[in-house]
């Protein structure tokens, strides 16, 4: 089990309940956490994939991820047998590719939602730097006393993008992250630099597991996942690197080998 879920699990951040199913996410019982979000189509559109969406996550089950990302409408299209090997976490806010202003999020679910559905987490989306930034950290802010009242882990998805920000410095990237540990966040999600250096300073800052975002399906994007792994990462949060593969199932066996072959409690 990777230390900072440890330090969190037995110093209690928060009920027993939402400890309790923050162990269950890690279901493979190892240091590494592979999340795949499905939560795409609500911003750029239908999920560009062969066959249903209960297809696809049976793939991502039968690959070996962890948890699947999806919006509360999205869920009823999946099988529940489906969830015997893999947790559902409910993403709570959204925004298209069409507004005015993309980096925008504003809310869509709640935690009360979240658990009628079963999940075993939420997520949120922020955009640090965004010109809405004051609304989406208030947001993260009022789902994580929720996640407290009703004893769910909180993942914080949280990316430097605005007009005056650079999404890839690093000094940047650990202020996102800070403010997600500090408002109360168990795992946070976030698109890491290429400095294996940084990426270790960065993960090593920060109270609770990082994820590194994933991106498109390539090799040389999985080489990239792998070393952000070896240098602190606590997992992988890819999304589109594996619905839109020629074999998706293929891609999360790749991905959850890297995962989960790779311990984080030893570096």
């Amino acid at each position: 089990m990777n230390p900072k879920i440890e330090v969190t699990t037995v110093n209690g951040n928060g009920s027993f309940a939402r400890r309790l199913r923050l162990r269950r996410l890690y279901r493979h019982d190892s240091a590494g956490l592979l999340v795949v979000p499905l939560d795409h189509a609500i911003g750029a559109g239908p999920l560009a994939h062969r066959g249903t969406l209960d297809s696809l996550v049976a793939r991502l089950a039968d690959g070996g991820a962890d948890a699947v990302v999806l919006h509360k409408g999205a869920v009823p299209r999946v099988r529940p047998d489906r969830f015997r090997a893999l947790s559902l976490v409910l993403h709570l806010n959204a925004s298209t590719g069409l507004a005015a202003d993309p980096d925008a999020k504003y809310p869509v679910a709640t935690v009360p939602e979240a658990l009628r559905l079963g999940a075993e987490a939420v997520s949120v989306h922020v955009n640090v730097g965004s010109a809405t930034e004051d609304r989406q950290i208030a947001h993260l802010a009022a789902t994580a006393e929720q996640c407290d009242r009703w004893g769910v882990p909180l993942l914080a998805m949280m990316y430097v993008r605005g007009p005056a920000v650079d999404s890839r410095d690093p000094a940047q990237i650990a202020h996102a992250l800070a403010i997600a540990a500090e408002l109360g966040a168990d795992l946070v999600k976030t698109a890491l630099p290429d400095d294996p250096t940084a990426i270790a300073r960065i993960t090593a800052g920060c109270p609770v597991p990082v994820l590194a975002a994933g991106g498109e399906a390539d090799g040389a994007n999985v080489s990239r996942l792998a070393a952000a792994m070896r240098a602190g990462a606590g997992g992988v949060a890819a999304g589109r690197a594996v619905f839109t593969a020629d074999d998706p199932g293929e891609v999360t066996a790749r991905l959850a080998d890297l995962v989960h072959r790779t311990t984080v409690g030893a570096r």
